[in-house]
């Protein structure tokens, strides 16, 4: 009864606005208000694309080979190989060409989740597009839960982008991974690595203080003195202190030769095979941090993963089920977003048979399907996506 009346209260009964029921439970929230990340992204970022190599290789990894693919573009059944709309996406502004600019979309969506279009208009004709740094934008909720605007903020100052414009076209666009405990934001595969990454970057951690030791384990000073007393006096032990640290810690000093007075004797520390299995444990964070970002192990040099026979399995892999649902998604969403201003008959896609990686696979499939004699060549041509053959043909 209370939750009726809390919508009443809010979407009044004779109001006729077709929306959805809960959405207004959301804008109660924060509605008109600035919603903001729910992490830290300058941390993330930094701890795990910026410090962790593997990381890093994964995401160039994925925007390289997903910003090379080139877009279509499809009027109902034929496609069309000159168009405003390609050019545009070709060059979306000024300093920017259409493989960089589609490197940071993909890349800030692999990092933080969240990535942003601008689209910028003259005269109701969208003439440029840019990508924002998502840790900039704020989500500003409406009256119905969705966002009505966006807030980019720079340098102490902040920008209004409504969504509401004369052309019909949203001036930004946002596209967010799932995330189950948000209603604005994606969640990155950066966070979801973020423990993996944490033992990877500490596993280099301790590889680097072991370097900076000689590349040997720690060891003990043990004092023996006269008459069995084995405690040195604050004097002693400060100085002998001063005398390790100075002469025989760091890079510059290894191998030096210890000089020990009488009393003094040197215990080396080794290591047990529990503490040897770091280098173990580094490999299977590296091996979690690949599986988080969809990028095959094998495709990193990362050792002990078996999971496919060859190379090249494991490349047709990473585009089949990485790369190409990234890059459908957001020919998907450049239609619906910025499509409607060239047209409404017009669809971006892209053509798999234009894809070096999936050349081997896809001659395959040609071998098939024209040793497949009961079939005539339309019904083959149907099988590998083209249309029927013209009656002139």
């Amino acid at each position: 009864m209370l939750y009726q009346r809390l919508i009443d209260w809010i979407r009044p009964a004779s109001s006729e606005t077709k929306q959805s029921a809960a959405a207004p439970l959301i804008a109660l929230n924060a509605h008109g208000r600035p919603v903001w990340t729910p992490r830290n992204y300058t941390a993330l970022a930094k701890e795990g694309f910026m410090r962790n190599p593997v990381a890093y290789r994964c995401v160039r990894m994925i925007a390289e080979a997903a910003a090379s693919i080139p877009f279509t573009l499809r009027e109902g059944a034929s496609e069309l190989d000159r168009h405003p709309l390609l050019d545009l996406l070709k060059k979306p502004n000024p300093v920017t060409g259409g493989v960089e600019f589609f490197e940071d979309w993909y890349s800030y969506l692999q990092i933080a989740g969240n990535a942003y279009f601008e689209a910028v208009s003259l005269e109701s004709e969208i003439r440029e597009l840019y990508v924002l740094r998502p840790d900039r934008v704020k989500v500003i909720p409406g009256p119905e839960g969705w966002p009505s605007a966006y807030e980019y903020s720079a340098g102490g100052r902040s920008i209004r982008f409504a969504q509401d414009t004369p052309n019909g076209i949203p001036p930004i666009y946002h596209m967010a991974l799932f995330h189950p405990d948000s209603d604005h934001y994606g969640m990155s595969p950066l966070e979801a690595a973020a423990c993996a990454i944490d033992i990877h970057n500490a596993a280099g951690a301790w590889n680097k203080a072991l370097l900076d030791n000689s590349a040997r384990p720690s060891g003990a000073l043990v004092y023996q003195g006269k008459g069995g007393n084995s405690n040195l006096s604050e004097d002693q032990f400060a100085r002998l202190k001063a005398e390790l640290e100075g002469a025989f810690q760091g890079m510059e000093n290894a191998g030096r030769p210890m000089l020990l007075e009488g009393g003094l004797d040197w215990k080396s520390m080794g290591y047990s095979p529990r503490e040897m299995d770091f280098i173990d444990a580094k490999h299977t964070a590296a091996r979690d941090i690949a599986l988080a970002f969809g990028v095959p192990p094998m495709l990193l040099g990362i050792p002990g993963d078996n999971t496919f026979s060859n190379y090249a399995e494991a490349n047709r892999n990473f585009w089949r089920q990485t790369i190409l649902p990234l890059v459908a998604k957001t020919a998907n969403a450049l239609t619906n977003w910025i499509g409607p201003a060239y047209g409404n008959n017009l669809h971006l896609g892209f053509n798999p048979d234009r894809i070096e990686a999936l050349r081997l696979e896809r001659e395959a499939l040609w071998k098939r399907i024209g040793a497949a004699d009961f079939l005539t060549p339309d019904e083959k041509r149907a099988a590998i996506g083209y249309g029927p053959l013209s009656e002139d043909e």
